[in-house]
This record gives C-alpha cells, structure tokens and sequence, in this order.
C-alpha cells in the first residue's frame, strides 16, 4: 500500500472487511451529531422584501443592504420588540440583507421560534423604511427646494405669456403667423420638459422616500439548516469518512514488509520458494484469550483488510507441487542428516497452514519440526539434532524490525536461517483430481499425529 495508488477496489475492501468497526463509528458520529442538536437549539428563518422604486446603482444597492443591518436599525427593532434578555447585539447575529433582481432588499431575520423569526423580520424592515426615509429628508437642501419652487412658477408665468403672444399673434393664415405660433408651442413643450426633469431631480423627491415594503413575512414552517436531522447525518458521515480515510492513511504509513528482497535481506536468508494457502474468505488473526481479543473480534479487527483479495487457487497437485521443489530445494543444500526447524512467526494463519503441509509433505526428508516464535518476544527453542532453521511467513505481515527480531533469535539459539518460504492466500476452489484428506493438521494434533522428526509445536 506504500507505492500502490489508491482505486476503488482499496476502498471497497475496506468497507467489505471493517462493515462492523465503520458501522459502530457511523453509530458514534450519529450519536455525536444528536449531542450537537441538543446543544444548539433548532433555529427558524424568515424573510421580508423592500422595494427600492427608480433607478439604483449597484454600489448604492449595497449601501442600502448595509444600512438595513446597521446598529441603528437593529436597535431601533431591538427597542420596539423588548424581547427579554434579547438587546440588539444579541439580534445583529440574527439578521442579514441582500440585494436581489428588480432593486429590492431581502431581509432575513433568525429567531428559536417562527413567531418570533417573522416578528423579528417584520420590524427590522419597518425600522429600515423609516430609517432610509428620514436620511434622504435630512440630506435635501432646503435651498434648492425654495429655488426650484421659484424657477417652476416663472415657468408657469413664462407659459402664460406664451399663450397671450399666440392669441395675439395675426389669427390670419398667413405663414407667418402660423410660424410664429409653432415656435412659441414648441418653447412652451421645451420649458414643461426641463421642469419635468427637474421635479426628478429634486432631493425632496428621492427614491429613497418610496420604499416599501412588500408584505408581512412569511412565518417558517421548517427549522433553518442545520437541522437535526442534517447534523445526525453529517455526523455518521463525517466519523465514517474518517476511518476509511485512517485506515488509508495508516496503510500509506506502513513498514511492513511487501516485497521478496526487503524480506530476505531483514532475514538475511535467501528465498527458497512461493507456497501457496487455500482459503474460503479473509484470513482471521489468531487471537490469545481476554476481553481485547474478545473485542477486536467483535469489531471485526481480527480480519486483516489491506491484503488483496486472494486470486484462485489452481488444482491440488499444482499447489503441492510448489511444496515438493520447496523440500527438493532443501534435500539439495542440507547435509546428512537433514534435520531442520520448520520457523514461523506466532499468529500468522497463512504461515501456520503453510508449515503444516511442508511437515506433512516432507515426509521425513528432510525431517521438520515446525515451531510457532512470538513476534514481540522473540524465542527459539536451543540446537538441538537441527542443521538449521526454515521460516515460514506471509508478506505484508511483519516489519522489518520484527523479522530481524526473529533472525536473531535463531542465531541465539544457534540455528542458521538456512531459507525463507512465503506463504500466500488463494481461494479454494473443487480440484479434478481427488484431494488429501485433512491436509494441515491443527497445531495441537501434529506431534500426535507425526512422528518426532515431523512434528508442529506452537
């Protein structure tokens, strides 16, 4: 997994072979997200529209969506409402403006219940209104209203004594006169249109004192998000999501060993041969006794998760024959007598089955005893007739410091680590030809079973 990148399949694996441990953390992180909701109480969300009539620029929308949460309105609504341990700080967290399509100011107010939320809402864009209103009355000059008053009524003089020339003008029709009174009409349109673009460019007409706000807001029927319903959920995620992600990260950061040569060279032995262990499903860990081992079992941490799905087993005399060049291999580098210890390390499934059968298949020559060493502590047993000793292990078990472990351990003893053997998992399938009964005794049996020279102790 170190190298490997990560694909579905991983993923996948990890789901099918730890469904118990990621159920129980999707449990927890339920649990924890139903906490949260108890905490925080559910929340109601409302809102209230304000129509800006004219025309606005963009900038002057967002100062008005600043003024509609400004602490002058928020504490004008604060005042009104007089809600009981509530003051307007507390309600400026609770109210938001944006500005929408078609010049309008969208006012959302947040409150624990949905009477309060619409109350709330309701009032702010009230005290918006009449807040907005009472600065563009403020900022009209007071002049230039006096001064456009005066300029319309000379207008209106002006026209008065437009139409006077007109009737005065030669009623004949003649072309002159009919001249002059197209050129007075069209003095008397040109003066209507500048006092009509005045009037809407008076300060005391300002759009900003025809806001108006588009009816009472609506009262929430449903709790504002998160609900609790979306923490309970997002809580069983998010727990889920990080055991997968720790087990990829933990598997990222693994120093077991994986490949042929870091394995012979922690052993400082060479490679004698590949073996291969029909299994039916992932292999289980063997676990000692106590309520840890009681509980990595029930968790499903027994089951080892990061070892690909074994591939399927060819028929019985092909995986025996892989068996038999392992011992021929061994004939030829022993001495007489070939007496050897058969090495694998302490709760290794695959390496137990696979010792078993090369005592089984050896049938005396060389002569095997197959022996279980603790990995932690690492002990094996003294010389005694053995010309050496043979490990046995499954890759992606064991680090490198382990297996060293091991290797000394055997020169204490005084065995020389004559080879190593690997032993991997593949699916039992129904072989052609007829298979061994009882191929790997059980460890307990194998000294019962077999003679001394082909015994299994653990």
């Amino acid at each position: 997994m170190i190298d490997d990148t990560i694909r579905l399949v991983t993923i996948g694996r990890i789901i099918r072979r730890r469904r118990r441990l990621l159920t129980i953390l999707a449990l927890v992180g339920a649990l924890v997200g139903y906490g949260a909701s108890v905490l925080f109480p559910p929340r109601y969300t409302t809102s209230a529209s304000v129509l800006l009539p004219g025309t606005w620029e963009e900038r002057e929308l967002l100062t008005q969506t600043e003024v509609a949460t400004s602490s002058v309105v928020v504490d004008r609504a604060a005042a009104t409402l007089d809600w009981t341990g509530v003051s307007g700080s507390d309600l400026r967290d609770q109210v938001s403006a944006k500005a929408t399509d078609g010049n309008i100011i969208k006012i959302s107010g947040t409150a624990d219940t949905p009477e309060r939320a619409q109350r709330l809402c309701d009032q702010v864009a009230k005290e918006f209104v009449s807040y907005a209103t009472r600065i563009a009355s403020e900022s009209a000059d007071p002049g230039a209203a006096e001064e456009l008053a005066a300029l319309q009524q000379s207008v209106e003089d002006t026209s008065r004594r437009i139409s006077r020339l007109a009737d005065a003008a030669d009623p004949g029709q003649t072309v002159e006169s009919v001249q002059t009174r197209t050129e007075l009409e069209k003095l008397r349109t040109a003066l209507r249109e500048a006092i009509s673009t005045l009037k809407e460019a008076d300060p005391a007409d300002d759009e900003a004192k025809n806001m108006v706000v588009m009816g009472s807001a609506a009262r929430p029927t449903g709790e504002a998000p998160p609900t609790r319903t979306q923490l309970i959920a997002g809580g069983a995620l998010l727990f889920f999501l990080f055991a997968v992600v720790g087990h990829l990260t933990a598997a990222r950061i693994s120093r077991r060993l994986r490949g042929e040569p870091e394995i012979a060279a922690a052993l400082g032995s060479a490679l004698l041969g590949t073996v291969d262990v029909p299994v039916r499903r992932p292999t289980h860990r063997t676990e000692g006794p106590g309520p840890r081992a009681w509980i990595r079992r029930l968790v499903g941490l027994d089951v080892r998760w990061d070892i690909p799905t074994p591939q399927t087993s060819g028929d019985e005399a092909s995986r025996r024959i892989r068996y038999r060049r392992v011992c021929s291999r061994l004939q030829d580098q022993l001495p007489s007598p070939r007496r050897l210890l058969v090495i694998f390390p302490e709760g290794d499934e695959i390496a137990r089955l696979a010792a078993g059968e090369l005592v089984v298949e050896a049938g005396g020559d060389p002569r095997l005893r197959a022996v279980a060493v603790p990995v932690s502590r690492p002990m094996v047993p003294d010389r005694g007739h053995e010309s050496g000793a043979l490990v046995v292990l499954s890759a992606g078990s064991w680090t490198a410091g382990e297996l060293a472990g091991i290797a000394e351990a055997c020169a204490d003893a005084g065995h020389a680590v004559v080879g190593i053997v690997l032993a991997g998992p593949v699916r039992a399938t129904r072989s052609a030809d007829h298979p061994r009964q009882a191929t790997v005794p059980a460890l307990a049996d194998l000294d019962g079973a077999l003679d001394d020279a082909t015994g299994v102790t653990g």
